[in-house]
């Protein structure tokens, strides 16, 4: 297969520019590791069929000129201008003239006590488990962690049964407020955060609190919340805890895009029009910085118009994508990790689950790639992508992002990796 513009990410980014693509008559290939497009914020499921904007995107895919690769993942580099991809049933090469890589993020972890017990998950996770079907109906959750993202997923737990204890948020009071008070400057933000609201007003809303310590013995039972000196504790069957966003750059940096710090994270690196340090592919969306969805949509429709050459209609795009920018930037200035954060771990808290590495054993050494060649951290199924954030926040190591990765990026079947053999 080769594709005028080939697009991996199947979330609002690189739906839009797949859309905006299509329509200029391009042939378009669009690549996602989920069943269903959408992404992770218009995750679909049993009981949740796209609606308003998401169903206009995702409908969009039945263009003429749109090819969709679902349950596909990116698996190497095989040449210029030449992916490796596999899906359920096989591995095979894709060529491409122009690449969009929208990736999106995925969601950061800290260790605290308790944090690998069953019924624990992150807050994107449990919405994620929700829509795809997981009963939770008079199940007590806490959600916690930072950013908005707690309020979506207590509105997604809420409407399908479960009573959420507690929303417990580390941002102080003040810092909520004033993002809160400018939501004017974005009406269609402020509209959502009202309904949010106006949902879960008989939920406690716990600023300026985190989580101390999750408890239970084959299952977590109750949560242990501190808040200023005190401490609280919380009887309930689910916690759903993280700590916002950071950009998924794997592939990018695989590719060897470069990588930048945005918002004190790696994120892809891209100039005016969404273009990498590589020619010829570009990268929207939340890969090169958390922002949201409609900044994603249109960080995703400026690449395309770009990678079109079409540079006017891109940079008719720019003040829209600017205004979100703004949004992005209160965001990240009002929800900012509380520095005690880094202290919640014990030296026996489990920091990289897959290698069963314990915090005070990482903390040792002086870097990430001194502590995997020691312990083994990061070297399981995920790669780092858990535990290799949190060391980053933890223990002040330059972050890993920008070295790249060596192929294979994913896990991947032999007979995929032969694949490159024989097309040779």
């Amino acid at each position: 297969m080769k594709f005028d513009i080939l697009i991996i990410g199947a979330g609002p980014a690189g739906l839009n520019a797949a859309r905006v693509a299509a329509q200029a008559g391009a042939q378009v290939g669009i690549v996602d590791d989920n069943a269903l497009p959408g992404g992770q914020i218009w995750r679909q499921g049993p009981q949740h069929p796209p609606t308003g904007r998401a169903r206009e995107a995702i409908e969009a895919l039945a263009m003429p000129h749109i090819s969709r690769m679902s349950g596909t993942r990116v698996v190497q580099a095989t040449g210029a201008r030449q992916l490796l991809l596999e899906d359920a049933a096989c591995g095979y090469t894709v060529d491409y003239g122009k690449l969009i890589i929208a990736t999106g993020a995925r969601e950061r972890f800290l260790p605290y006590p308790g944090w690998t017990l069953p019924g624990v998950t992150g807050a994107g996770g449990l919405q994620a488990l929700v829509k795809g079907g997981m009963p939770v109906r008079g199940e007590r959750i806490v959600i916690a962690g930072t950013g908005p993202l707690l309020w979506a997923a207590a509105v997604t737990a809420r409407e399908h049964g479960a009573q959420v204890a507690a929303i417990v948020e580390q941002a102080p009071p003040h810092a909520v407020r004033q993002f809160a008070a400018a939501l004017v400057a974005t009406p269609a933000k402020l509209m959502q955060a009202a309904r949010m609201r106006f949902d879960l007003r008989a939920t406690p809303y716990l600023c300026g609190a985190h989580v101390v310590a999750a408890g239970g013995e084959t299952q977590l039972t109750h949560v242990r919340i501190r808040r200023g000196v005190g401490d609280l504790s919380i009887d309930c069957e689910r916690l759903a805890c993280a700590y916002g966003l950071v950009p998924n750059t794997l592939v990018g940096a695989a590719l060897g895009c470069g990588i930048d710090e945005a918002q004190g994270v790696a994120a892809i690196a891209v100039d005016d029009l969404q273009a990498t340090s590589l020619p010829d592919v570009y990268a929207a969306g939340e890969c090169t910085g958390v922002g949201g969805m409609e900044l994603a949509a249109v960080e995703g429709r400026i690449a395309a118009h770009a990678a079109l050459g079409d540079e006017a209609q891109a940079r008719g795009l720019f003040a829209q994508r600017a205004r979100y920018r703004r949004f992005a930037g209160r965001m990240h200035e009002a929800f900012a990790l509380d520095p005690q954060l880094r202290t919640l771990a014990e030296p026996d808290t489990v920091l990289c689950r897959c290698e069963d590495v314990r915090f005070g054993d990482a903390a040792q050494y002086g870097s990430w790639r001194d502590a995997k060649l020691q312990t083994r951290c990061g070297m399981g199924p995920c790669q780092g992508k858990i535990c290799g954030e949190a060391a980053a926040f933890c223990f002040g190591w330059p972050r890993s992002g920008a070295g790249g990765q060596r192929p294979p990026f994913s896990p991947a079947r032999i007979g995929t990796l032969l694949e490159v053999q024989d097309e040779a």
